[in-house]
């Protein structure tokens, strides 16, 4: 991703326009518009201004590499992550389960379990996942805990 794109995209993910970024850095809405179209970049002083506005580490924004040290920038790619296949390489279970005979049974009672939780507490997808994620977690934790 080049800079002008991840310029684009961290505005567009904050919800502000070209003009209320060109306010925010004294700057024109052109100039704004030549940063995210990678015509021009922006000066040192205005990508750590930008880097601030947009919550991201300096290094994030200006690297090639997407992952920055902290962890805003991480969050901001972890929806782009295939978890099942980075997982797999340390627990090989993650790239076979599916083919355990009966397995569909079980993901449909999970998937009817989740809609379930997800709309007799009023939860959006994210906070139904963790909140679960959380109570798998704790009943492994016990079940460790007690098979020690």
């Amino acid at each position: 991703m080049s800079l002008g794109e991840r310029l684009l995209d961290l505005r567009k993910k904050s919800g502000l326009s070209q003009e209320e970024v060109a306010e925010k850095l004294n700057v024109s809405r052109q100039t704004v518009s030549k940063w995210e179209t990678d015509q021009t970049v922006p000066e040192l002083t205005k990508a750590k201004l930008l880097s601030q506005l947009y919550n991201v580490s300096y290094d994030y924004l200006v690297s090639e590499n997407p992952i920055g040290g902290d962890l805003t920038s991480i969050e901001m790619i972890v929806d782009e992550i295939d978890w099942t296949s980075a997982w797999s390489k340390k627990y090989p279970i993650l790239a076979s389960y599916q083919g355990i005979n009966g397995i569909n049974t079980y993901c449909e009672k999970i998937s009817e379990l989740y809609d379930t939780f997800k709309d007799e507490f009023d939860l959006n997808d994210t906070d139904a996942v963790l909140i679960l994620k959380d109570i798998l977690y704790k009943k492994y934790k016990m079940e460790k805990k007690k098979n020690k």
